[in-house]
């Protein structure tokens, strides 16, 4: 062992008369445990928002659209055809998104529609595990609807559509209640004026994507109802594709470009979402800037506890400076002493983070209003790399907080100090 290290331990402990000394020094311990304990929490708790919200996204949204620039795709089965070729596309199938309104014989919405085909949603968006009540099999399957007007039962066909949870609780509709939708962008012109188009249909299931925005504004229709409804006739909006591996969804989504052409453009989930995931990112730096001043604070404190060593300790620096010490031994003394410090506060900061961390996924402590967030409950994710960022900065931190106190002390004349002793 160094006898500069030797001496950093034995300066660790101070005698009785130097119990002040200690207390800083177990103070600036605890400052720099709680700082890196709060920040390993927070990012793991900003880490688990984020892969939470990106994969409740992925699980029922497309992970690249493609659309024209001209409007409407006419002949797209080629188009589809082409997508499913590009190497790292699992699936590809045709879409049709329209705003619409909405309303049951309690309340009236406005909705997104989403029109699929029924034979190839499953293969892009897993809208099935989704399901809460009815079935996917239901949608645009012609349903026989009875309805009592008064006290007259009326029998209709309707062909089915599937609506969030969030929106069925809002119109009061259940599994097998019929549904009105209006379009006030196809609108007929009559005899009182213009009318807006408006067709019944039932409801064949109820998802629940994880998502309260989702749940409450997004209706799923067939493929065919949508080209239907909104006049389209064999055209659709677009075409949606599942790819192998959503963190290389960048290149494949070029790829299709290229190969399909003027005017078709490629937008993968990164470039659809990006305001979201660069806030959330933001906030994540954000809040590793703010707590990291905790870690600050505590090392002013290693300052404040090694210039009081310092004053304290002048004798001993004067004798071992003038039994030959050098002044980088003087220097590495204190350097070494508050390393120490700030690795203690590292190791059980860390520590406890992780335990904090382990709790609240264990345990699910702190709850969240549904309407606001997109999960129940905090989440947490763990990552070694968080943890080891963490722990590195608040190494360096601690260690640039000894250089002055350790210069000072390199400084001291021998001479000096021994002259009244």
């Amino acid at each position: 062992m160094r006898y500069e290290l030797f001496i950093s331990l034995r300066y660790l402990r101070a005698k009785r008369r130097e119990g002040f000394i200690s207390l800083i020094t177990i103070i600036a311990t605890v400052g720099v445990l709680l700082g890196v304990m709060t920040l390993n929490i927070v990012l793991s708790v900003m880490t688990g928002f984020e892969e939470d919200l990106r994969n409740r996204i992925l699980g029922f949204n497309p992970h690249i659209v493609v659309t024209s620039l001209s409007g409407a795709l006419g002949n797209y089965q080629q188009a589809v055809e082409k997508t499913r070729q590009v190497p790292g596309v699992v699936a590809a199938a045709p879409f049709i998104y329209g705003q619409v309104m909405v309303s049951s014989r309690q309340s009236v919405s406005g909705v997104l529609v989403r029109g699929l085909d029924p034979a190839q949603a499953s293969a892009v968006v897993d809208i099935a595990t989704h399901l809460k009540e009815g079935s996917l099999a239901g949608l645009g399957q012609p349903q026989t609807v009875v309805t009592q007007d008064g006290d007259e039962a009326r029998s209709s066909t309707l062909t089915g559509v599937i609506i969030g949870q969030a929106l069925a609780r809002q119109l009061g509709l259940l599994v097998g209640d019929p549904i009105n939708v209006v379009s006030p962008l196809n609108s007929t012109p009559g005899p009182l004026g213009i009318t807006p188009k408006v067709k019944r249909f039932v409801v064949t299931g109820i998802f629940d994507s994880g998502m309260y925005n989702y749940d409450e504004g997004l209706m799923l229709m067939s493929l065919a109802d949508a080209q239907s409804f909104f006049g389209l006739n064999e055209r659709v909006t677009g075409i949606e594709a599942r790819v192998e591996d959503v963190y290389d969804v960048q290149p494949v989504a070029r790829r299709l470009e290229n190969l399909l052409g003027f005017p078709y453009k490629a937008r993968d989930w990164t470039e659809i979402n990006r305001n979201i995931f660069a806030a959330l990112a933001l906030e994540k730096i954000v809040y590793f800037i703010v707590l990291l001043l905790i870690v600050l604070v505590a090392a002013f404190n290693i300052v404040a506890t090694l210039i009081m060593v310092v004053m304290e300790k002048r004798k001993d620096i004067a004798v071992l400076k003038s039994m030959g010490a050098a002044s980088q031994s003087i220097k590495r003394i204190f350097i070494y002493k508050g390393a120490i410090i700030g690795s203690i506060g590292t190791f059980l900061g860390t520590i406890l983070g992780y335990i904090g961390c382990w709790l609240l996924d264990r345990y699910h402590f702190i709850e969240l209003p549904p309407d606001v967030f997109y999960t129940p409950t905090l989440p947490v994710k763990i990552y070694l790399s968080n943890f080891l960022i963490v722990g590195a900065a608040s190494i360096v931190i601690c260690l640039l907080a000894t250089i002055y106190p350790a210069r000072k002390a390199a400084q001291l004349p021998p001479v000096e100090v021994l002259r009244y002793e």
